[in-house]
């Protein structure tokens, strides 16, 4: 694998995932409505970029402790990448809901809780997210303390102050909401809040999980405190310049390639990238972020996957 450009190593990696979760929740139960909403949102598609990254970061981990070290090891962390999967999948589930963004579509089909309703849309999520850490503990080629370090890492990037404290303040920014509790956030200028309130969501909604992955494949590998520093870096430059073209492609994407609504976020009222850097300004962001990335993997990153990875994202289309 080591002489294989960006995208033939991608494909053995997307080819990974997809075999592993193919097989997830295929038993026959009196809960199979369960497991088919499950696996409906779970097999859909999308382009897979944070349990590729888990992959990759393990390979590279392996291939950083020893010279010797066979190009397959990245295979032993699967069951890790695919738990963040797991979790990805809950969350796109939830905020889809009607008391979230209300969407309905997502990757060009109809978002769970339309096709299933509300309830098992939800219980569904709730159980993709038990689920992860059931994947990752019991990972029979993965040392337990390295998997206790795993359920860890994944708890802190969707927990309480990562991922979900993001969506908080992402709820906390949307014009019209009338939040249930009182808010203890006050975003800096209303309606939305400021760049830098703006920035503060997307780094825990978008970010943490994106540098959770890369922290993951180091951890399922050999949990080498510097190599997880890099991946914390390259994972949060990258999610940045992630979601400024997020917010980018719902102003000039086409829904056919986006597989959603665009122009839904304006359409709400939603403060966004484009609204804080105009759309030049937020093309200049996605390349500052973009090399920033580029430069955290460089030591690492030998034949450059992460820098095309990162390039990749940067012009992407949906």
């Amino acid at each position: 694998m080591d002489d294989l450009n960006f995208q033939e190593r991608y494909k053995i990696y997307l080819q990974a995932i997809e075999e592993y979760l193919s097989n997830c929740f295929t038993e026959e139960t009196p809960w199979n409505d369960l497991y088919n909403a499950m696996r409906y949102s779970l097999l859909a598609g999308g382009k897979r970029i944070r349990p590729a990254l888990t992959l990759e970061f393990a390979r590279l981990t392996a291939r950083n402790m020893a010279k010797n070290a066979q190009d397959n090891n990245w295979r032993r962390a699967v069951p890790i990448a695919c738990a963040l999967e797991l979790v990805h999948t809950y969350s796109l589930i939830h905020d889809d809901l009607p008391c979230m963004d209300n969407d309905d579509l997502r990757r060009g089909r109809l978002t769970s809780h339309k096709k299933f309703g509300e309830t098992m849309a939800i219980l569904a999520g709730d159980a993709l997210q038990a689920e992860a850490y059931r994947m990752i503990l019991s990972a029979a080629d993965v040392d337990a303390e390295n998997r206790a370090e795993c359920a860890l890492i994944l708890a802190k990037a969707s927990g309480a102050d990562g991922m979900v404290a993001g969506q908080v303040l992402d709820t906390l920014r949307e014009p019209g909401r009338e939040p249930e509790y009182k808010p203890g956030y006050k975003p800096g200028r209303e309606p939305g809040g400021t760049l830098e309130d703006l920035a503060l969501t997307h780094r825990l909604k978008t970010g943490a999980m994106i540098a959770g992955a890369c922290e993951l494949g180091v951890a399922a590998v050999n949990n080498n405190k510097n190599l997880r520093e890099t991946a914390r870096q390259y994972g949060y430059a990258l999610g940045m310049a992630f979601q400024i073209r997020d917010d980018l492609l719902d102003v000039i994407g086409d829904t056919q390639e986006f597989g959603k609504p665009v122009g839904s976020d304006r359409e709400s009222g939603k403060f966004t990238f484009v609204d804080a850097l105009g759309i030049e300004g937020c093309e200049r962001e996605i390349e500052f972020y973009t090399n920033q990335a580029a430069d955290a993997a460089r030591n690492l990153d030998d034949d450059c996957f992460l820098i095309d990875l990162a390039r990749n994202l940067a012009g992407r289309v949906k």
